[in-house]
């Protein structure tokens, strides 16, 4: 596609707010695709939701709304628009699925998953319940609408203790995250009965990678998401969601920051905060990477990578997002 004098009048605006985090000759390669894709939208009355992992120039250059899980699901419930275009992974698109219903669901590459939601099925989650009867079930968004559908409410990491807590129970099955899970036992009382499942990307981390960093960066803010091993958020200096990580630096501006998740997450916040110093060692999610702007045009225009979804499945699994939101952070 041509990067022409159309294409860079329509984008400069967007390019000066990143140029920080991306050099001029891949923005001419970036540029066309973003003019075409939000012109295509407006055609469409398509809205393109994306997750705080995706790069720059999706993040910043075609997104109507950038969050994390938990405002995505609440943006797709109220959004007037004809088609939805997630820019994040499955589970995403499935659960902008089931808060708009009668909405056409997009996902730019249908491969894009998630090793946490692929980690447990809804048969599992009947099993425990077998296992442990009358003990609820809180899961994390990150799982398949089949696994909702089992569930008494989700969460995500930005309100993980708050929904345990409000159940006001002694024992949790709390799925699939076991990091997640030893997180939530330490900020509350609830006995916490776990799975195995983890995030492949915030398990690389390790204490002495955490340790290096600070002894190389004096003064460097590590700030991580409850995702990683226990000893990588002991090592920290705070742990909180992706909108909490994304607020403590907003509200505390660090002279210097080190973020323990996804890679793209640093570029983005990068930009709204020019005054911090981002150190990067990081690592990337295969499965968010997987969603490109080619991709997203491709399914715009070709309205290709539907959700389809059947009632009971959708009703089932809805309560518990539904839950989740009401309840909020």
């Amino acid at each position: 596609m041509e990067f022409n004098q159309e294409v860079k009048l329509a984008t400069d605006p967007i390019y000066k707010k990143i140029s920080k985090v991306m050099p001029e000759i891949e923005w001419a390669v970036h540029a066309p695709y973003i003019h075409k894709i939000n012109k295509l939208k407006k055609e469409k009355n398509a809205v393109i939701l994306a997750h705080n992992y995706q790069t720059p120039e999706i993040y910043h250059g075609i997104a109507d709304f950038s969050a994390d899980s938990l405002a995505l699901a609440v943006e797709a419930s109220k959004t007037s628009a004809d088609i939805i275009v997630m820019a994040g992974v499955h589970f995403m698109a499935e659960t902008a699925k089931l808060m708009s219903p009668n909405k056409k669901v997009l996902l730019p590459d249908m491969k894009a998953g998630c090793s946490l939601s692929s980690s447990i099925t809804g048969k599992d989650v009947r099993l425990l319940k077998e296992k442990y009867p009358g003990v609820p079930v809180v899961s994390y968004v990150n799982t398949s609408a089949d696994v909702k559908a089992e569930t008494d409410v989700c969460c995500t990491s930005a309100n993980a203790v708050k929904i345990v807590k409000s159940l006001g129970v002694k024992k949790v099955i709390f799925l699939p995250d076991d990091y997640l899970a030893k997180y939530v036992a330490s900020q509350t009382d609830v006995e916490i009965i776990s799975w195995k499942g983890i995030c492949i990307v915030h398990d690389q981390f390790n204490e002495n990678e955490i340790k290096n960093i600070r002894k190389n960066n004096p003064g460097i803010k590590i700030i991580a998401h409850p995702e990683c091993p226990p000893e990588v958020i002991r090592a920290s200096d705070f742990a909180g969601s992706t909108s909490g990580m994304i607020n403590y630096v907003k509200d505390n501006q660090p002279k210097k920051v080190m973020m323990v998740t996804e890679c793209s997450m640093s570029d983005n916040i990068q930009v709204e905060n020019p005054n911090v110093e981002f150190i990067r060692p990081c690592n990337m999610c295969p499965h968010m990477k997987k969603i490109t702007l080619p991709k997203i045009l491709d399914c715009l225009e070709n309205e290709t990578g539907e959700i389809i979804m059947d009632q009971e499945t959708i009703e089932k699994a809805r309560l518990s997002v539904e839950k989740m939101v009401a309840i909020g952070r």
